[in-house]
C-alpha cells in the first residue's frame, strides 16, 4: 500500500450494519421480510469482486474492504458478552475464481499472540464440494501470519491475521 498507493481500491464491498449508499431503498423495501439483499451487487459476469455475507446465525463479519483486486481487509464484530474480544470468524464468500490467490487480512484481532503463529490454518467449507464429493470442513490457506498492526485501540493496538486462499472451484460459496 505504501509502495503503490494509487493502486489501492479501498472499496467497501460488505457491511453488515450500514446499508449500501448506492442502492435504491425502494428496491430493498420490495423484498420479502425473510430475505436480505446482497450488500454488493455484481456489475456483470466479468465482475470478479468477491461477494461476502455474514447476516446469518453466528456470522460475525462486520465489514469487508477491497484493497486490491484479490486482497481484502476484514473487520469482525466483537464476540457477544465480552469486552470487545474477537476470537473467531464466520462468514461466506462467493464469486471466486478457481486457482486465483486471494489474500485476507482480519485487521481487528485483539490477542497479542495466536496459535496461527504455531501452524494453525483456517477452516474452509465449500458448498459445491460438500454436495458433489461429500467433503466437509478442511484446513486451508498459506502465507499465514498474526502480528500487531498500526491501528490503535484503548489499551494498545489491534492485531492482524493474514492468510492467502486459493479456492478449488469457480463461483462456489465457501465459509
Amino acid at each position: 500500500r505504501v509502495m503503490n498507493p494509487g493502486a489501492v481500491l479501498n472499496r467497501v464491498v460488505f457491511d453488515s450494519i450500514e446499508p449500501n449508499p448506492s442502492r435504491n431503498k425502494d428496491v430493498d423495501a420490495s423484498l420479502p421480510a425473510d430475505k436480505v439483499r446482497q450488500y454488493y451487487e455484481l456489475s456483470g459476469p466479468d465482475d470478479e469482486t468477491l461477494v461476502f455475507e455474514s447476516r446469518f446465525e453466528s456470522g460475525n463479519l462486520r465489514r469487508a474492504i477491497q484493497i486490491y483486486p484479490s486482497e481484502y481487509d476484514l473487520i469482525l464484530r466483537p464476540d457477544i458478552n465480552t469486552r470487545g474480544h474477537t476470537q473467531w470468524y464466520y462468514f461466506s464468500i462467493s464469486n471466486m475464481r478457481r486457482g486465483r490467490r486471494y489474500k485476507f487480512n482480519i485487521i481487528n484481532m485483539q490477542k497479542p499472540d495466536s496459535v496461527y503463529n504455531q501452524g494453525l490454518r483456517p477452516l474452509l467449507y465449500s458448498q459445491r464440494q460438500a454436495e458433489t464429493a461429500q467433503i466437509g470442513w478442511v484446513r486451508a490457506g498459506t502465507d499465514i501470519a498474526y502480528y500487531a498492526n498500526s491501528i490503535r485501540r484503548k489499551g494498545g493496538c489491534y492485531y492482524t491475521l493474514t492468510f492467502t486462499v486459493t479456492f478449488p472451484l469457480d463461483h462456489d460459496t465457501c465459509f
